[in-house]
């Protein structure tokens, strides 16, 4: 394992599709539907709401060791009218399923179909916002501060309003709102980041109080 490894982040929503992974050691994903860095050296699973306590977080992993492309109905052929069953699919071979001592949980409810991160996120990772890559250095240093700070930090958030949708690279989230941060409002310096630290969170306590991490 090295630090730069490819880690693949993939939702998993029926525990029996995650059987057909501890049992027969490999993944299926529609080729259609194929994220890139598909070539990642592991994989690991976001269960969904079907896995019970243990939904919405991550609790296995595996080494990839291989792919090749066929249609659904051969790999389940016991499935042969679903409406997918001609479709083209990667099956991904998978080494043996390996448990976390700590899953990775989100703390809010989130969609994820699939996500990119490295080996030495993953290995420190707690939360699924430890795992993100968007937003470069600069905004890892500033929610690593806002965290040490105890304050619910939101990486790559979705916000929805009446006109639309968008997403920020931070959202600080409070008892009685939220600060949202683009990835410009990131200052470089450890001077500026301190300042904006110090600025968000006077607008904890003005708002009625952090939501803390934790």
């Amino acid at each position: 394992m090295y630090p730069e490894d490819r880690v693949l982040i993939a939702y998993m929503p029926e525990p029996a599709d995650f059987e057909l992974v501890r049992e027969q050691g490999w993944y299926r994903i529609p080729q259609k539907h194929a994220p890139k860095g598909l070539y990642a050296e592991y994989y690991a699973f976001y269960f969904g709401r079907k896995f019970g306590d243990q939904k919405w977080a991550i609790h296995h992993y595996a080494r990839q060791s291989g792919f090749e492309l066929a249609r659904r109905v051969d790999l389940l052929p016991d499935q042969p009218d679903h409406p997918q069953a001609l479709e083209p699919y990667y099956r991904v071979a998978l080494g043996p399923l390996q448990s976390l001592d700590q899953p990775i949980v989100s703390l809010r409810w989130r969609r994820i179909t699939f996500m990119h991160t490295t080996w030495d996120r993953f290995e420190e990772a707690r939360e699924i916002n430890d795992l993100q890559l968007n937003g470069g250095e600069y905004v890892d240093r500033l929610y690593a501060t806002l965290k040490e700070r105890g304050l619910r930090v939101e990486r790559d958030y979705q916000v929805k309003e009446p006109g639309g949708t968008y997403r920020v690279a931070l959202a600080v989230l409070f008892e009685g709102g939220r600060v949202e941060l683009s990835q410009g409002d990131a200052p470089a310096s450890e001077e500026g980041r301190n300042r904006l630290v110090e600025k968000i969170s006077r607008a904890a306590a003005e708002r009625g109080g952090a939501t803390r991490t934790g």
